[in-house]
């Protein structure tokens, strides 16, 4: 049977599926995240297709530790707690941290309450806390940067300005184990975890004298300010020893352990330092004058400073640094006074962090280049 239509009523066919076409593209291009979301979220939690009441004990949660000097912490919890009441997830136990508790007693609450993730969301003293409570167990950290470096944030390439998907990729993020550092200012002393850089010296009193105005109004280039102010300091006589096999001495301004070595700018201090090779990268700093630190500078900015001027880069699993006087010394960013001794150990594999998915990066990208 063949069904003839006539010319006008074919070009209103037509034109009718042209805008269907038009209408499902424009829609798509709105909805293509939040549809990719509900797809990961079917497929984690098959149960929850169907239209019965979930009981809340049997739904995953989430913890959030809020900087309450960082952000505000209302609009913050709020988005949590839209994003996983869309994901499925039990309202989040959201903690703020004070002066006496920079986060780690409120990580340890959240393992008390049995939480399934626990978010950080801070700068990097807030997150170093979180990941002091968190490494050895087997529960992921996430994310949500809102300091002035990131170091830990911009290290396993998360997104630095989008709140809600820094929240998302904790929640649905894909699992990474990496290493910590722990350190001792001296032989019999507590252990203080880091999870991306420890210095003594030069570094360290750049980050003790920069100021948190100007940290607020400048960002990271207050740092840039502070250490141009100590660039003529006096070096330090140092005896550093490696494994417990190979010690050198010397006069140096600097020496840092790092887990990773990305700066902010794009800098990288340490190119050869992977968060999770199981190794320490130690950076040897030692110009005497103002014209040596352009090699230094020169070094870095070609990323040879195992092999640059007046520097020198070694992998270990662990290295002591003792010092003739006592000098400033910095974890991950906070000052952390003087000491003559400084002791510095990998603990391979040690924290889990959820770091984004494939199919996020996927989203994210296509968020920031619509088609």
């Amino acid at each position: 049977m063949i069904i003839e239509l006539d010319p006008l009523m074919t070009w209103v066919i037509i034109i009718g599926a042209l805008a269907v076409l038009v209408a499902a593209f424009l829609i798509g291009r709105r909805t293509g995240v939040r549809r990719a979301l509900n797809t990961m979220r079917r497929y984690a939690h098959p149960a929850n297709l169907s239209d019965e009441v979930v009981d809340d004990s049997a739904r995953y949660r989430a913890a959030l530790i809020v900087n309450p000097t960082k952000t505000d912490v209302h609009n913050l919890s709020s988005t949590a707690e839209a994003i996983c009441r869309f994901e499925g997830w039990s309202p989040p136990l959201v903690l703020e941290t004070t002066v006496d508790d920079s986060g780690e007693g409120a990580a340890t609450r959240a393992l008390d309450e049995g939480v399934d993730v626990v978010i950080a969301a801070g700068g990097d003293g807030t997150i170093r806390a979180v990941a002091s409570a968190l490494a050895g167990t087997s529960t992921p950290m996430g994310i949500v940067p809102l300091g002035t470096g990131n170091l830990l944030a911009r290290n396993i390439d998360l997104v630095l300005d989008k709140t809600e998907w820094a929240l998302r990729i904790a929640l649905w993020g894909r699992n990474r184990e990496i290493d910590v550092g722990k350190a001792k200012t001296a032989p019999d002393g507590d252990t203080h975890i880091f999870t991306v850089m420890t210095g003594l010296g030069f570094d360290a009193a750049v980050m003790a004298d920069t100021s948190d105005d100007l940290k607020a109004r400048l960002g990271w280039l207050a740092y840039v300010e502070a250490g141009s102010r100590k660039l003529t300091g006096k070096p330090s006589h140092v005896k550093v020893t490696f494994d417990d096999e190979y010690r050198i001495s010397a006069r140096v301004r600097s020496v840092l352990g790092g887990n990773c070595g990305r700066l902010q700018g794009g800098i990288q201090l340490l190119p050869q330092a992977v968060i999770d090779d199981g190794m320490l990268d130690v950076l040897i700093v030692s110009p005497k004058n103002l014209g040596q630190w352009v090699g230094v500078l020169a070094s870095i900015a070609g990323r040879r400073a195992s092999r640059g001027l007046h520097t020198n880069i070694r992998k270990c699993r662990k290295v002591v640094v003792e010092a003739g006087d006592d000098v400033d010394i910095q974890l991950d960013g906070d000052p952390l006074g003087q000491s003559s001794y400084l002791e510095m150990e990998v603990d391979p594999s040690a924290l889990t962090v959820r770091v984004p998915t494939v199919e996020q990066r996927k989203q994210i990208r296509a968020e920031a280049w619509p088609v």
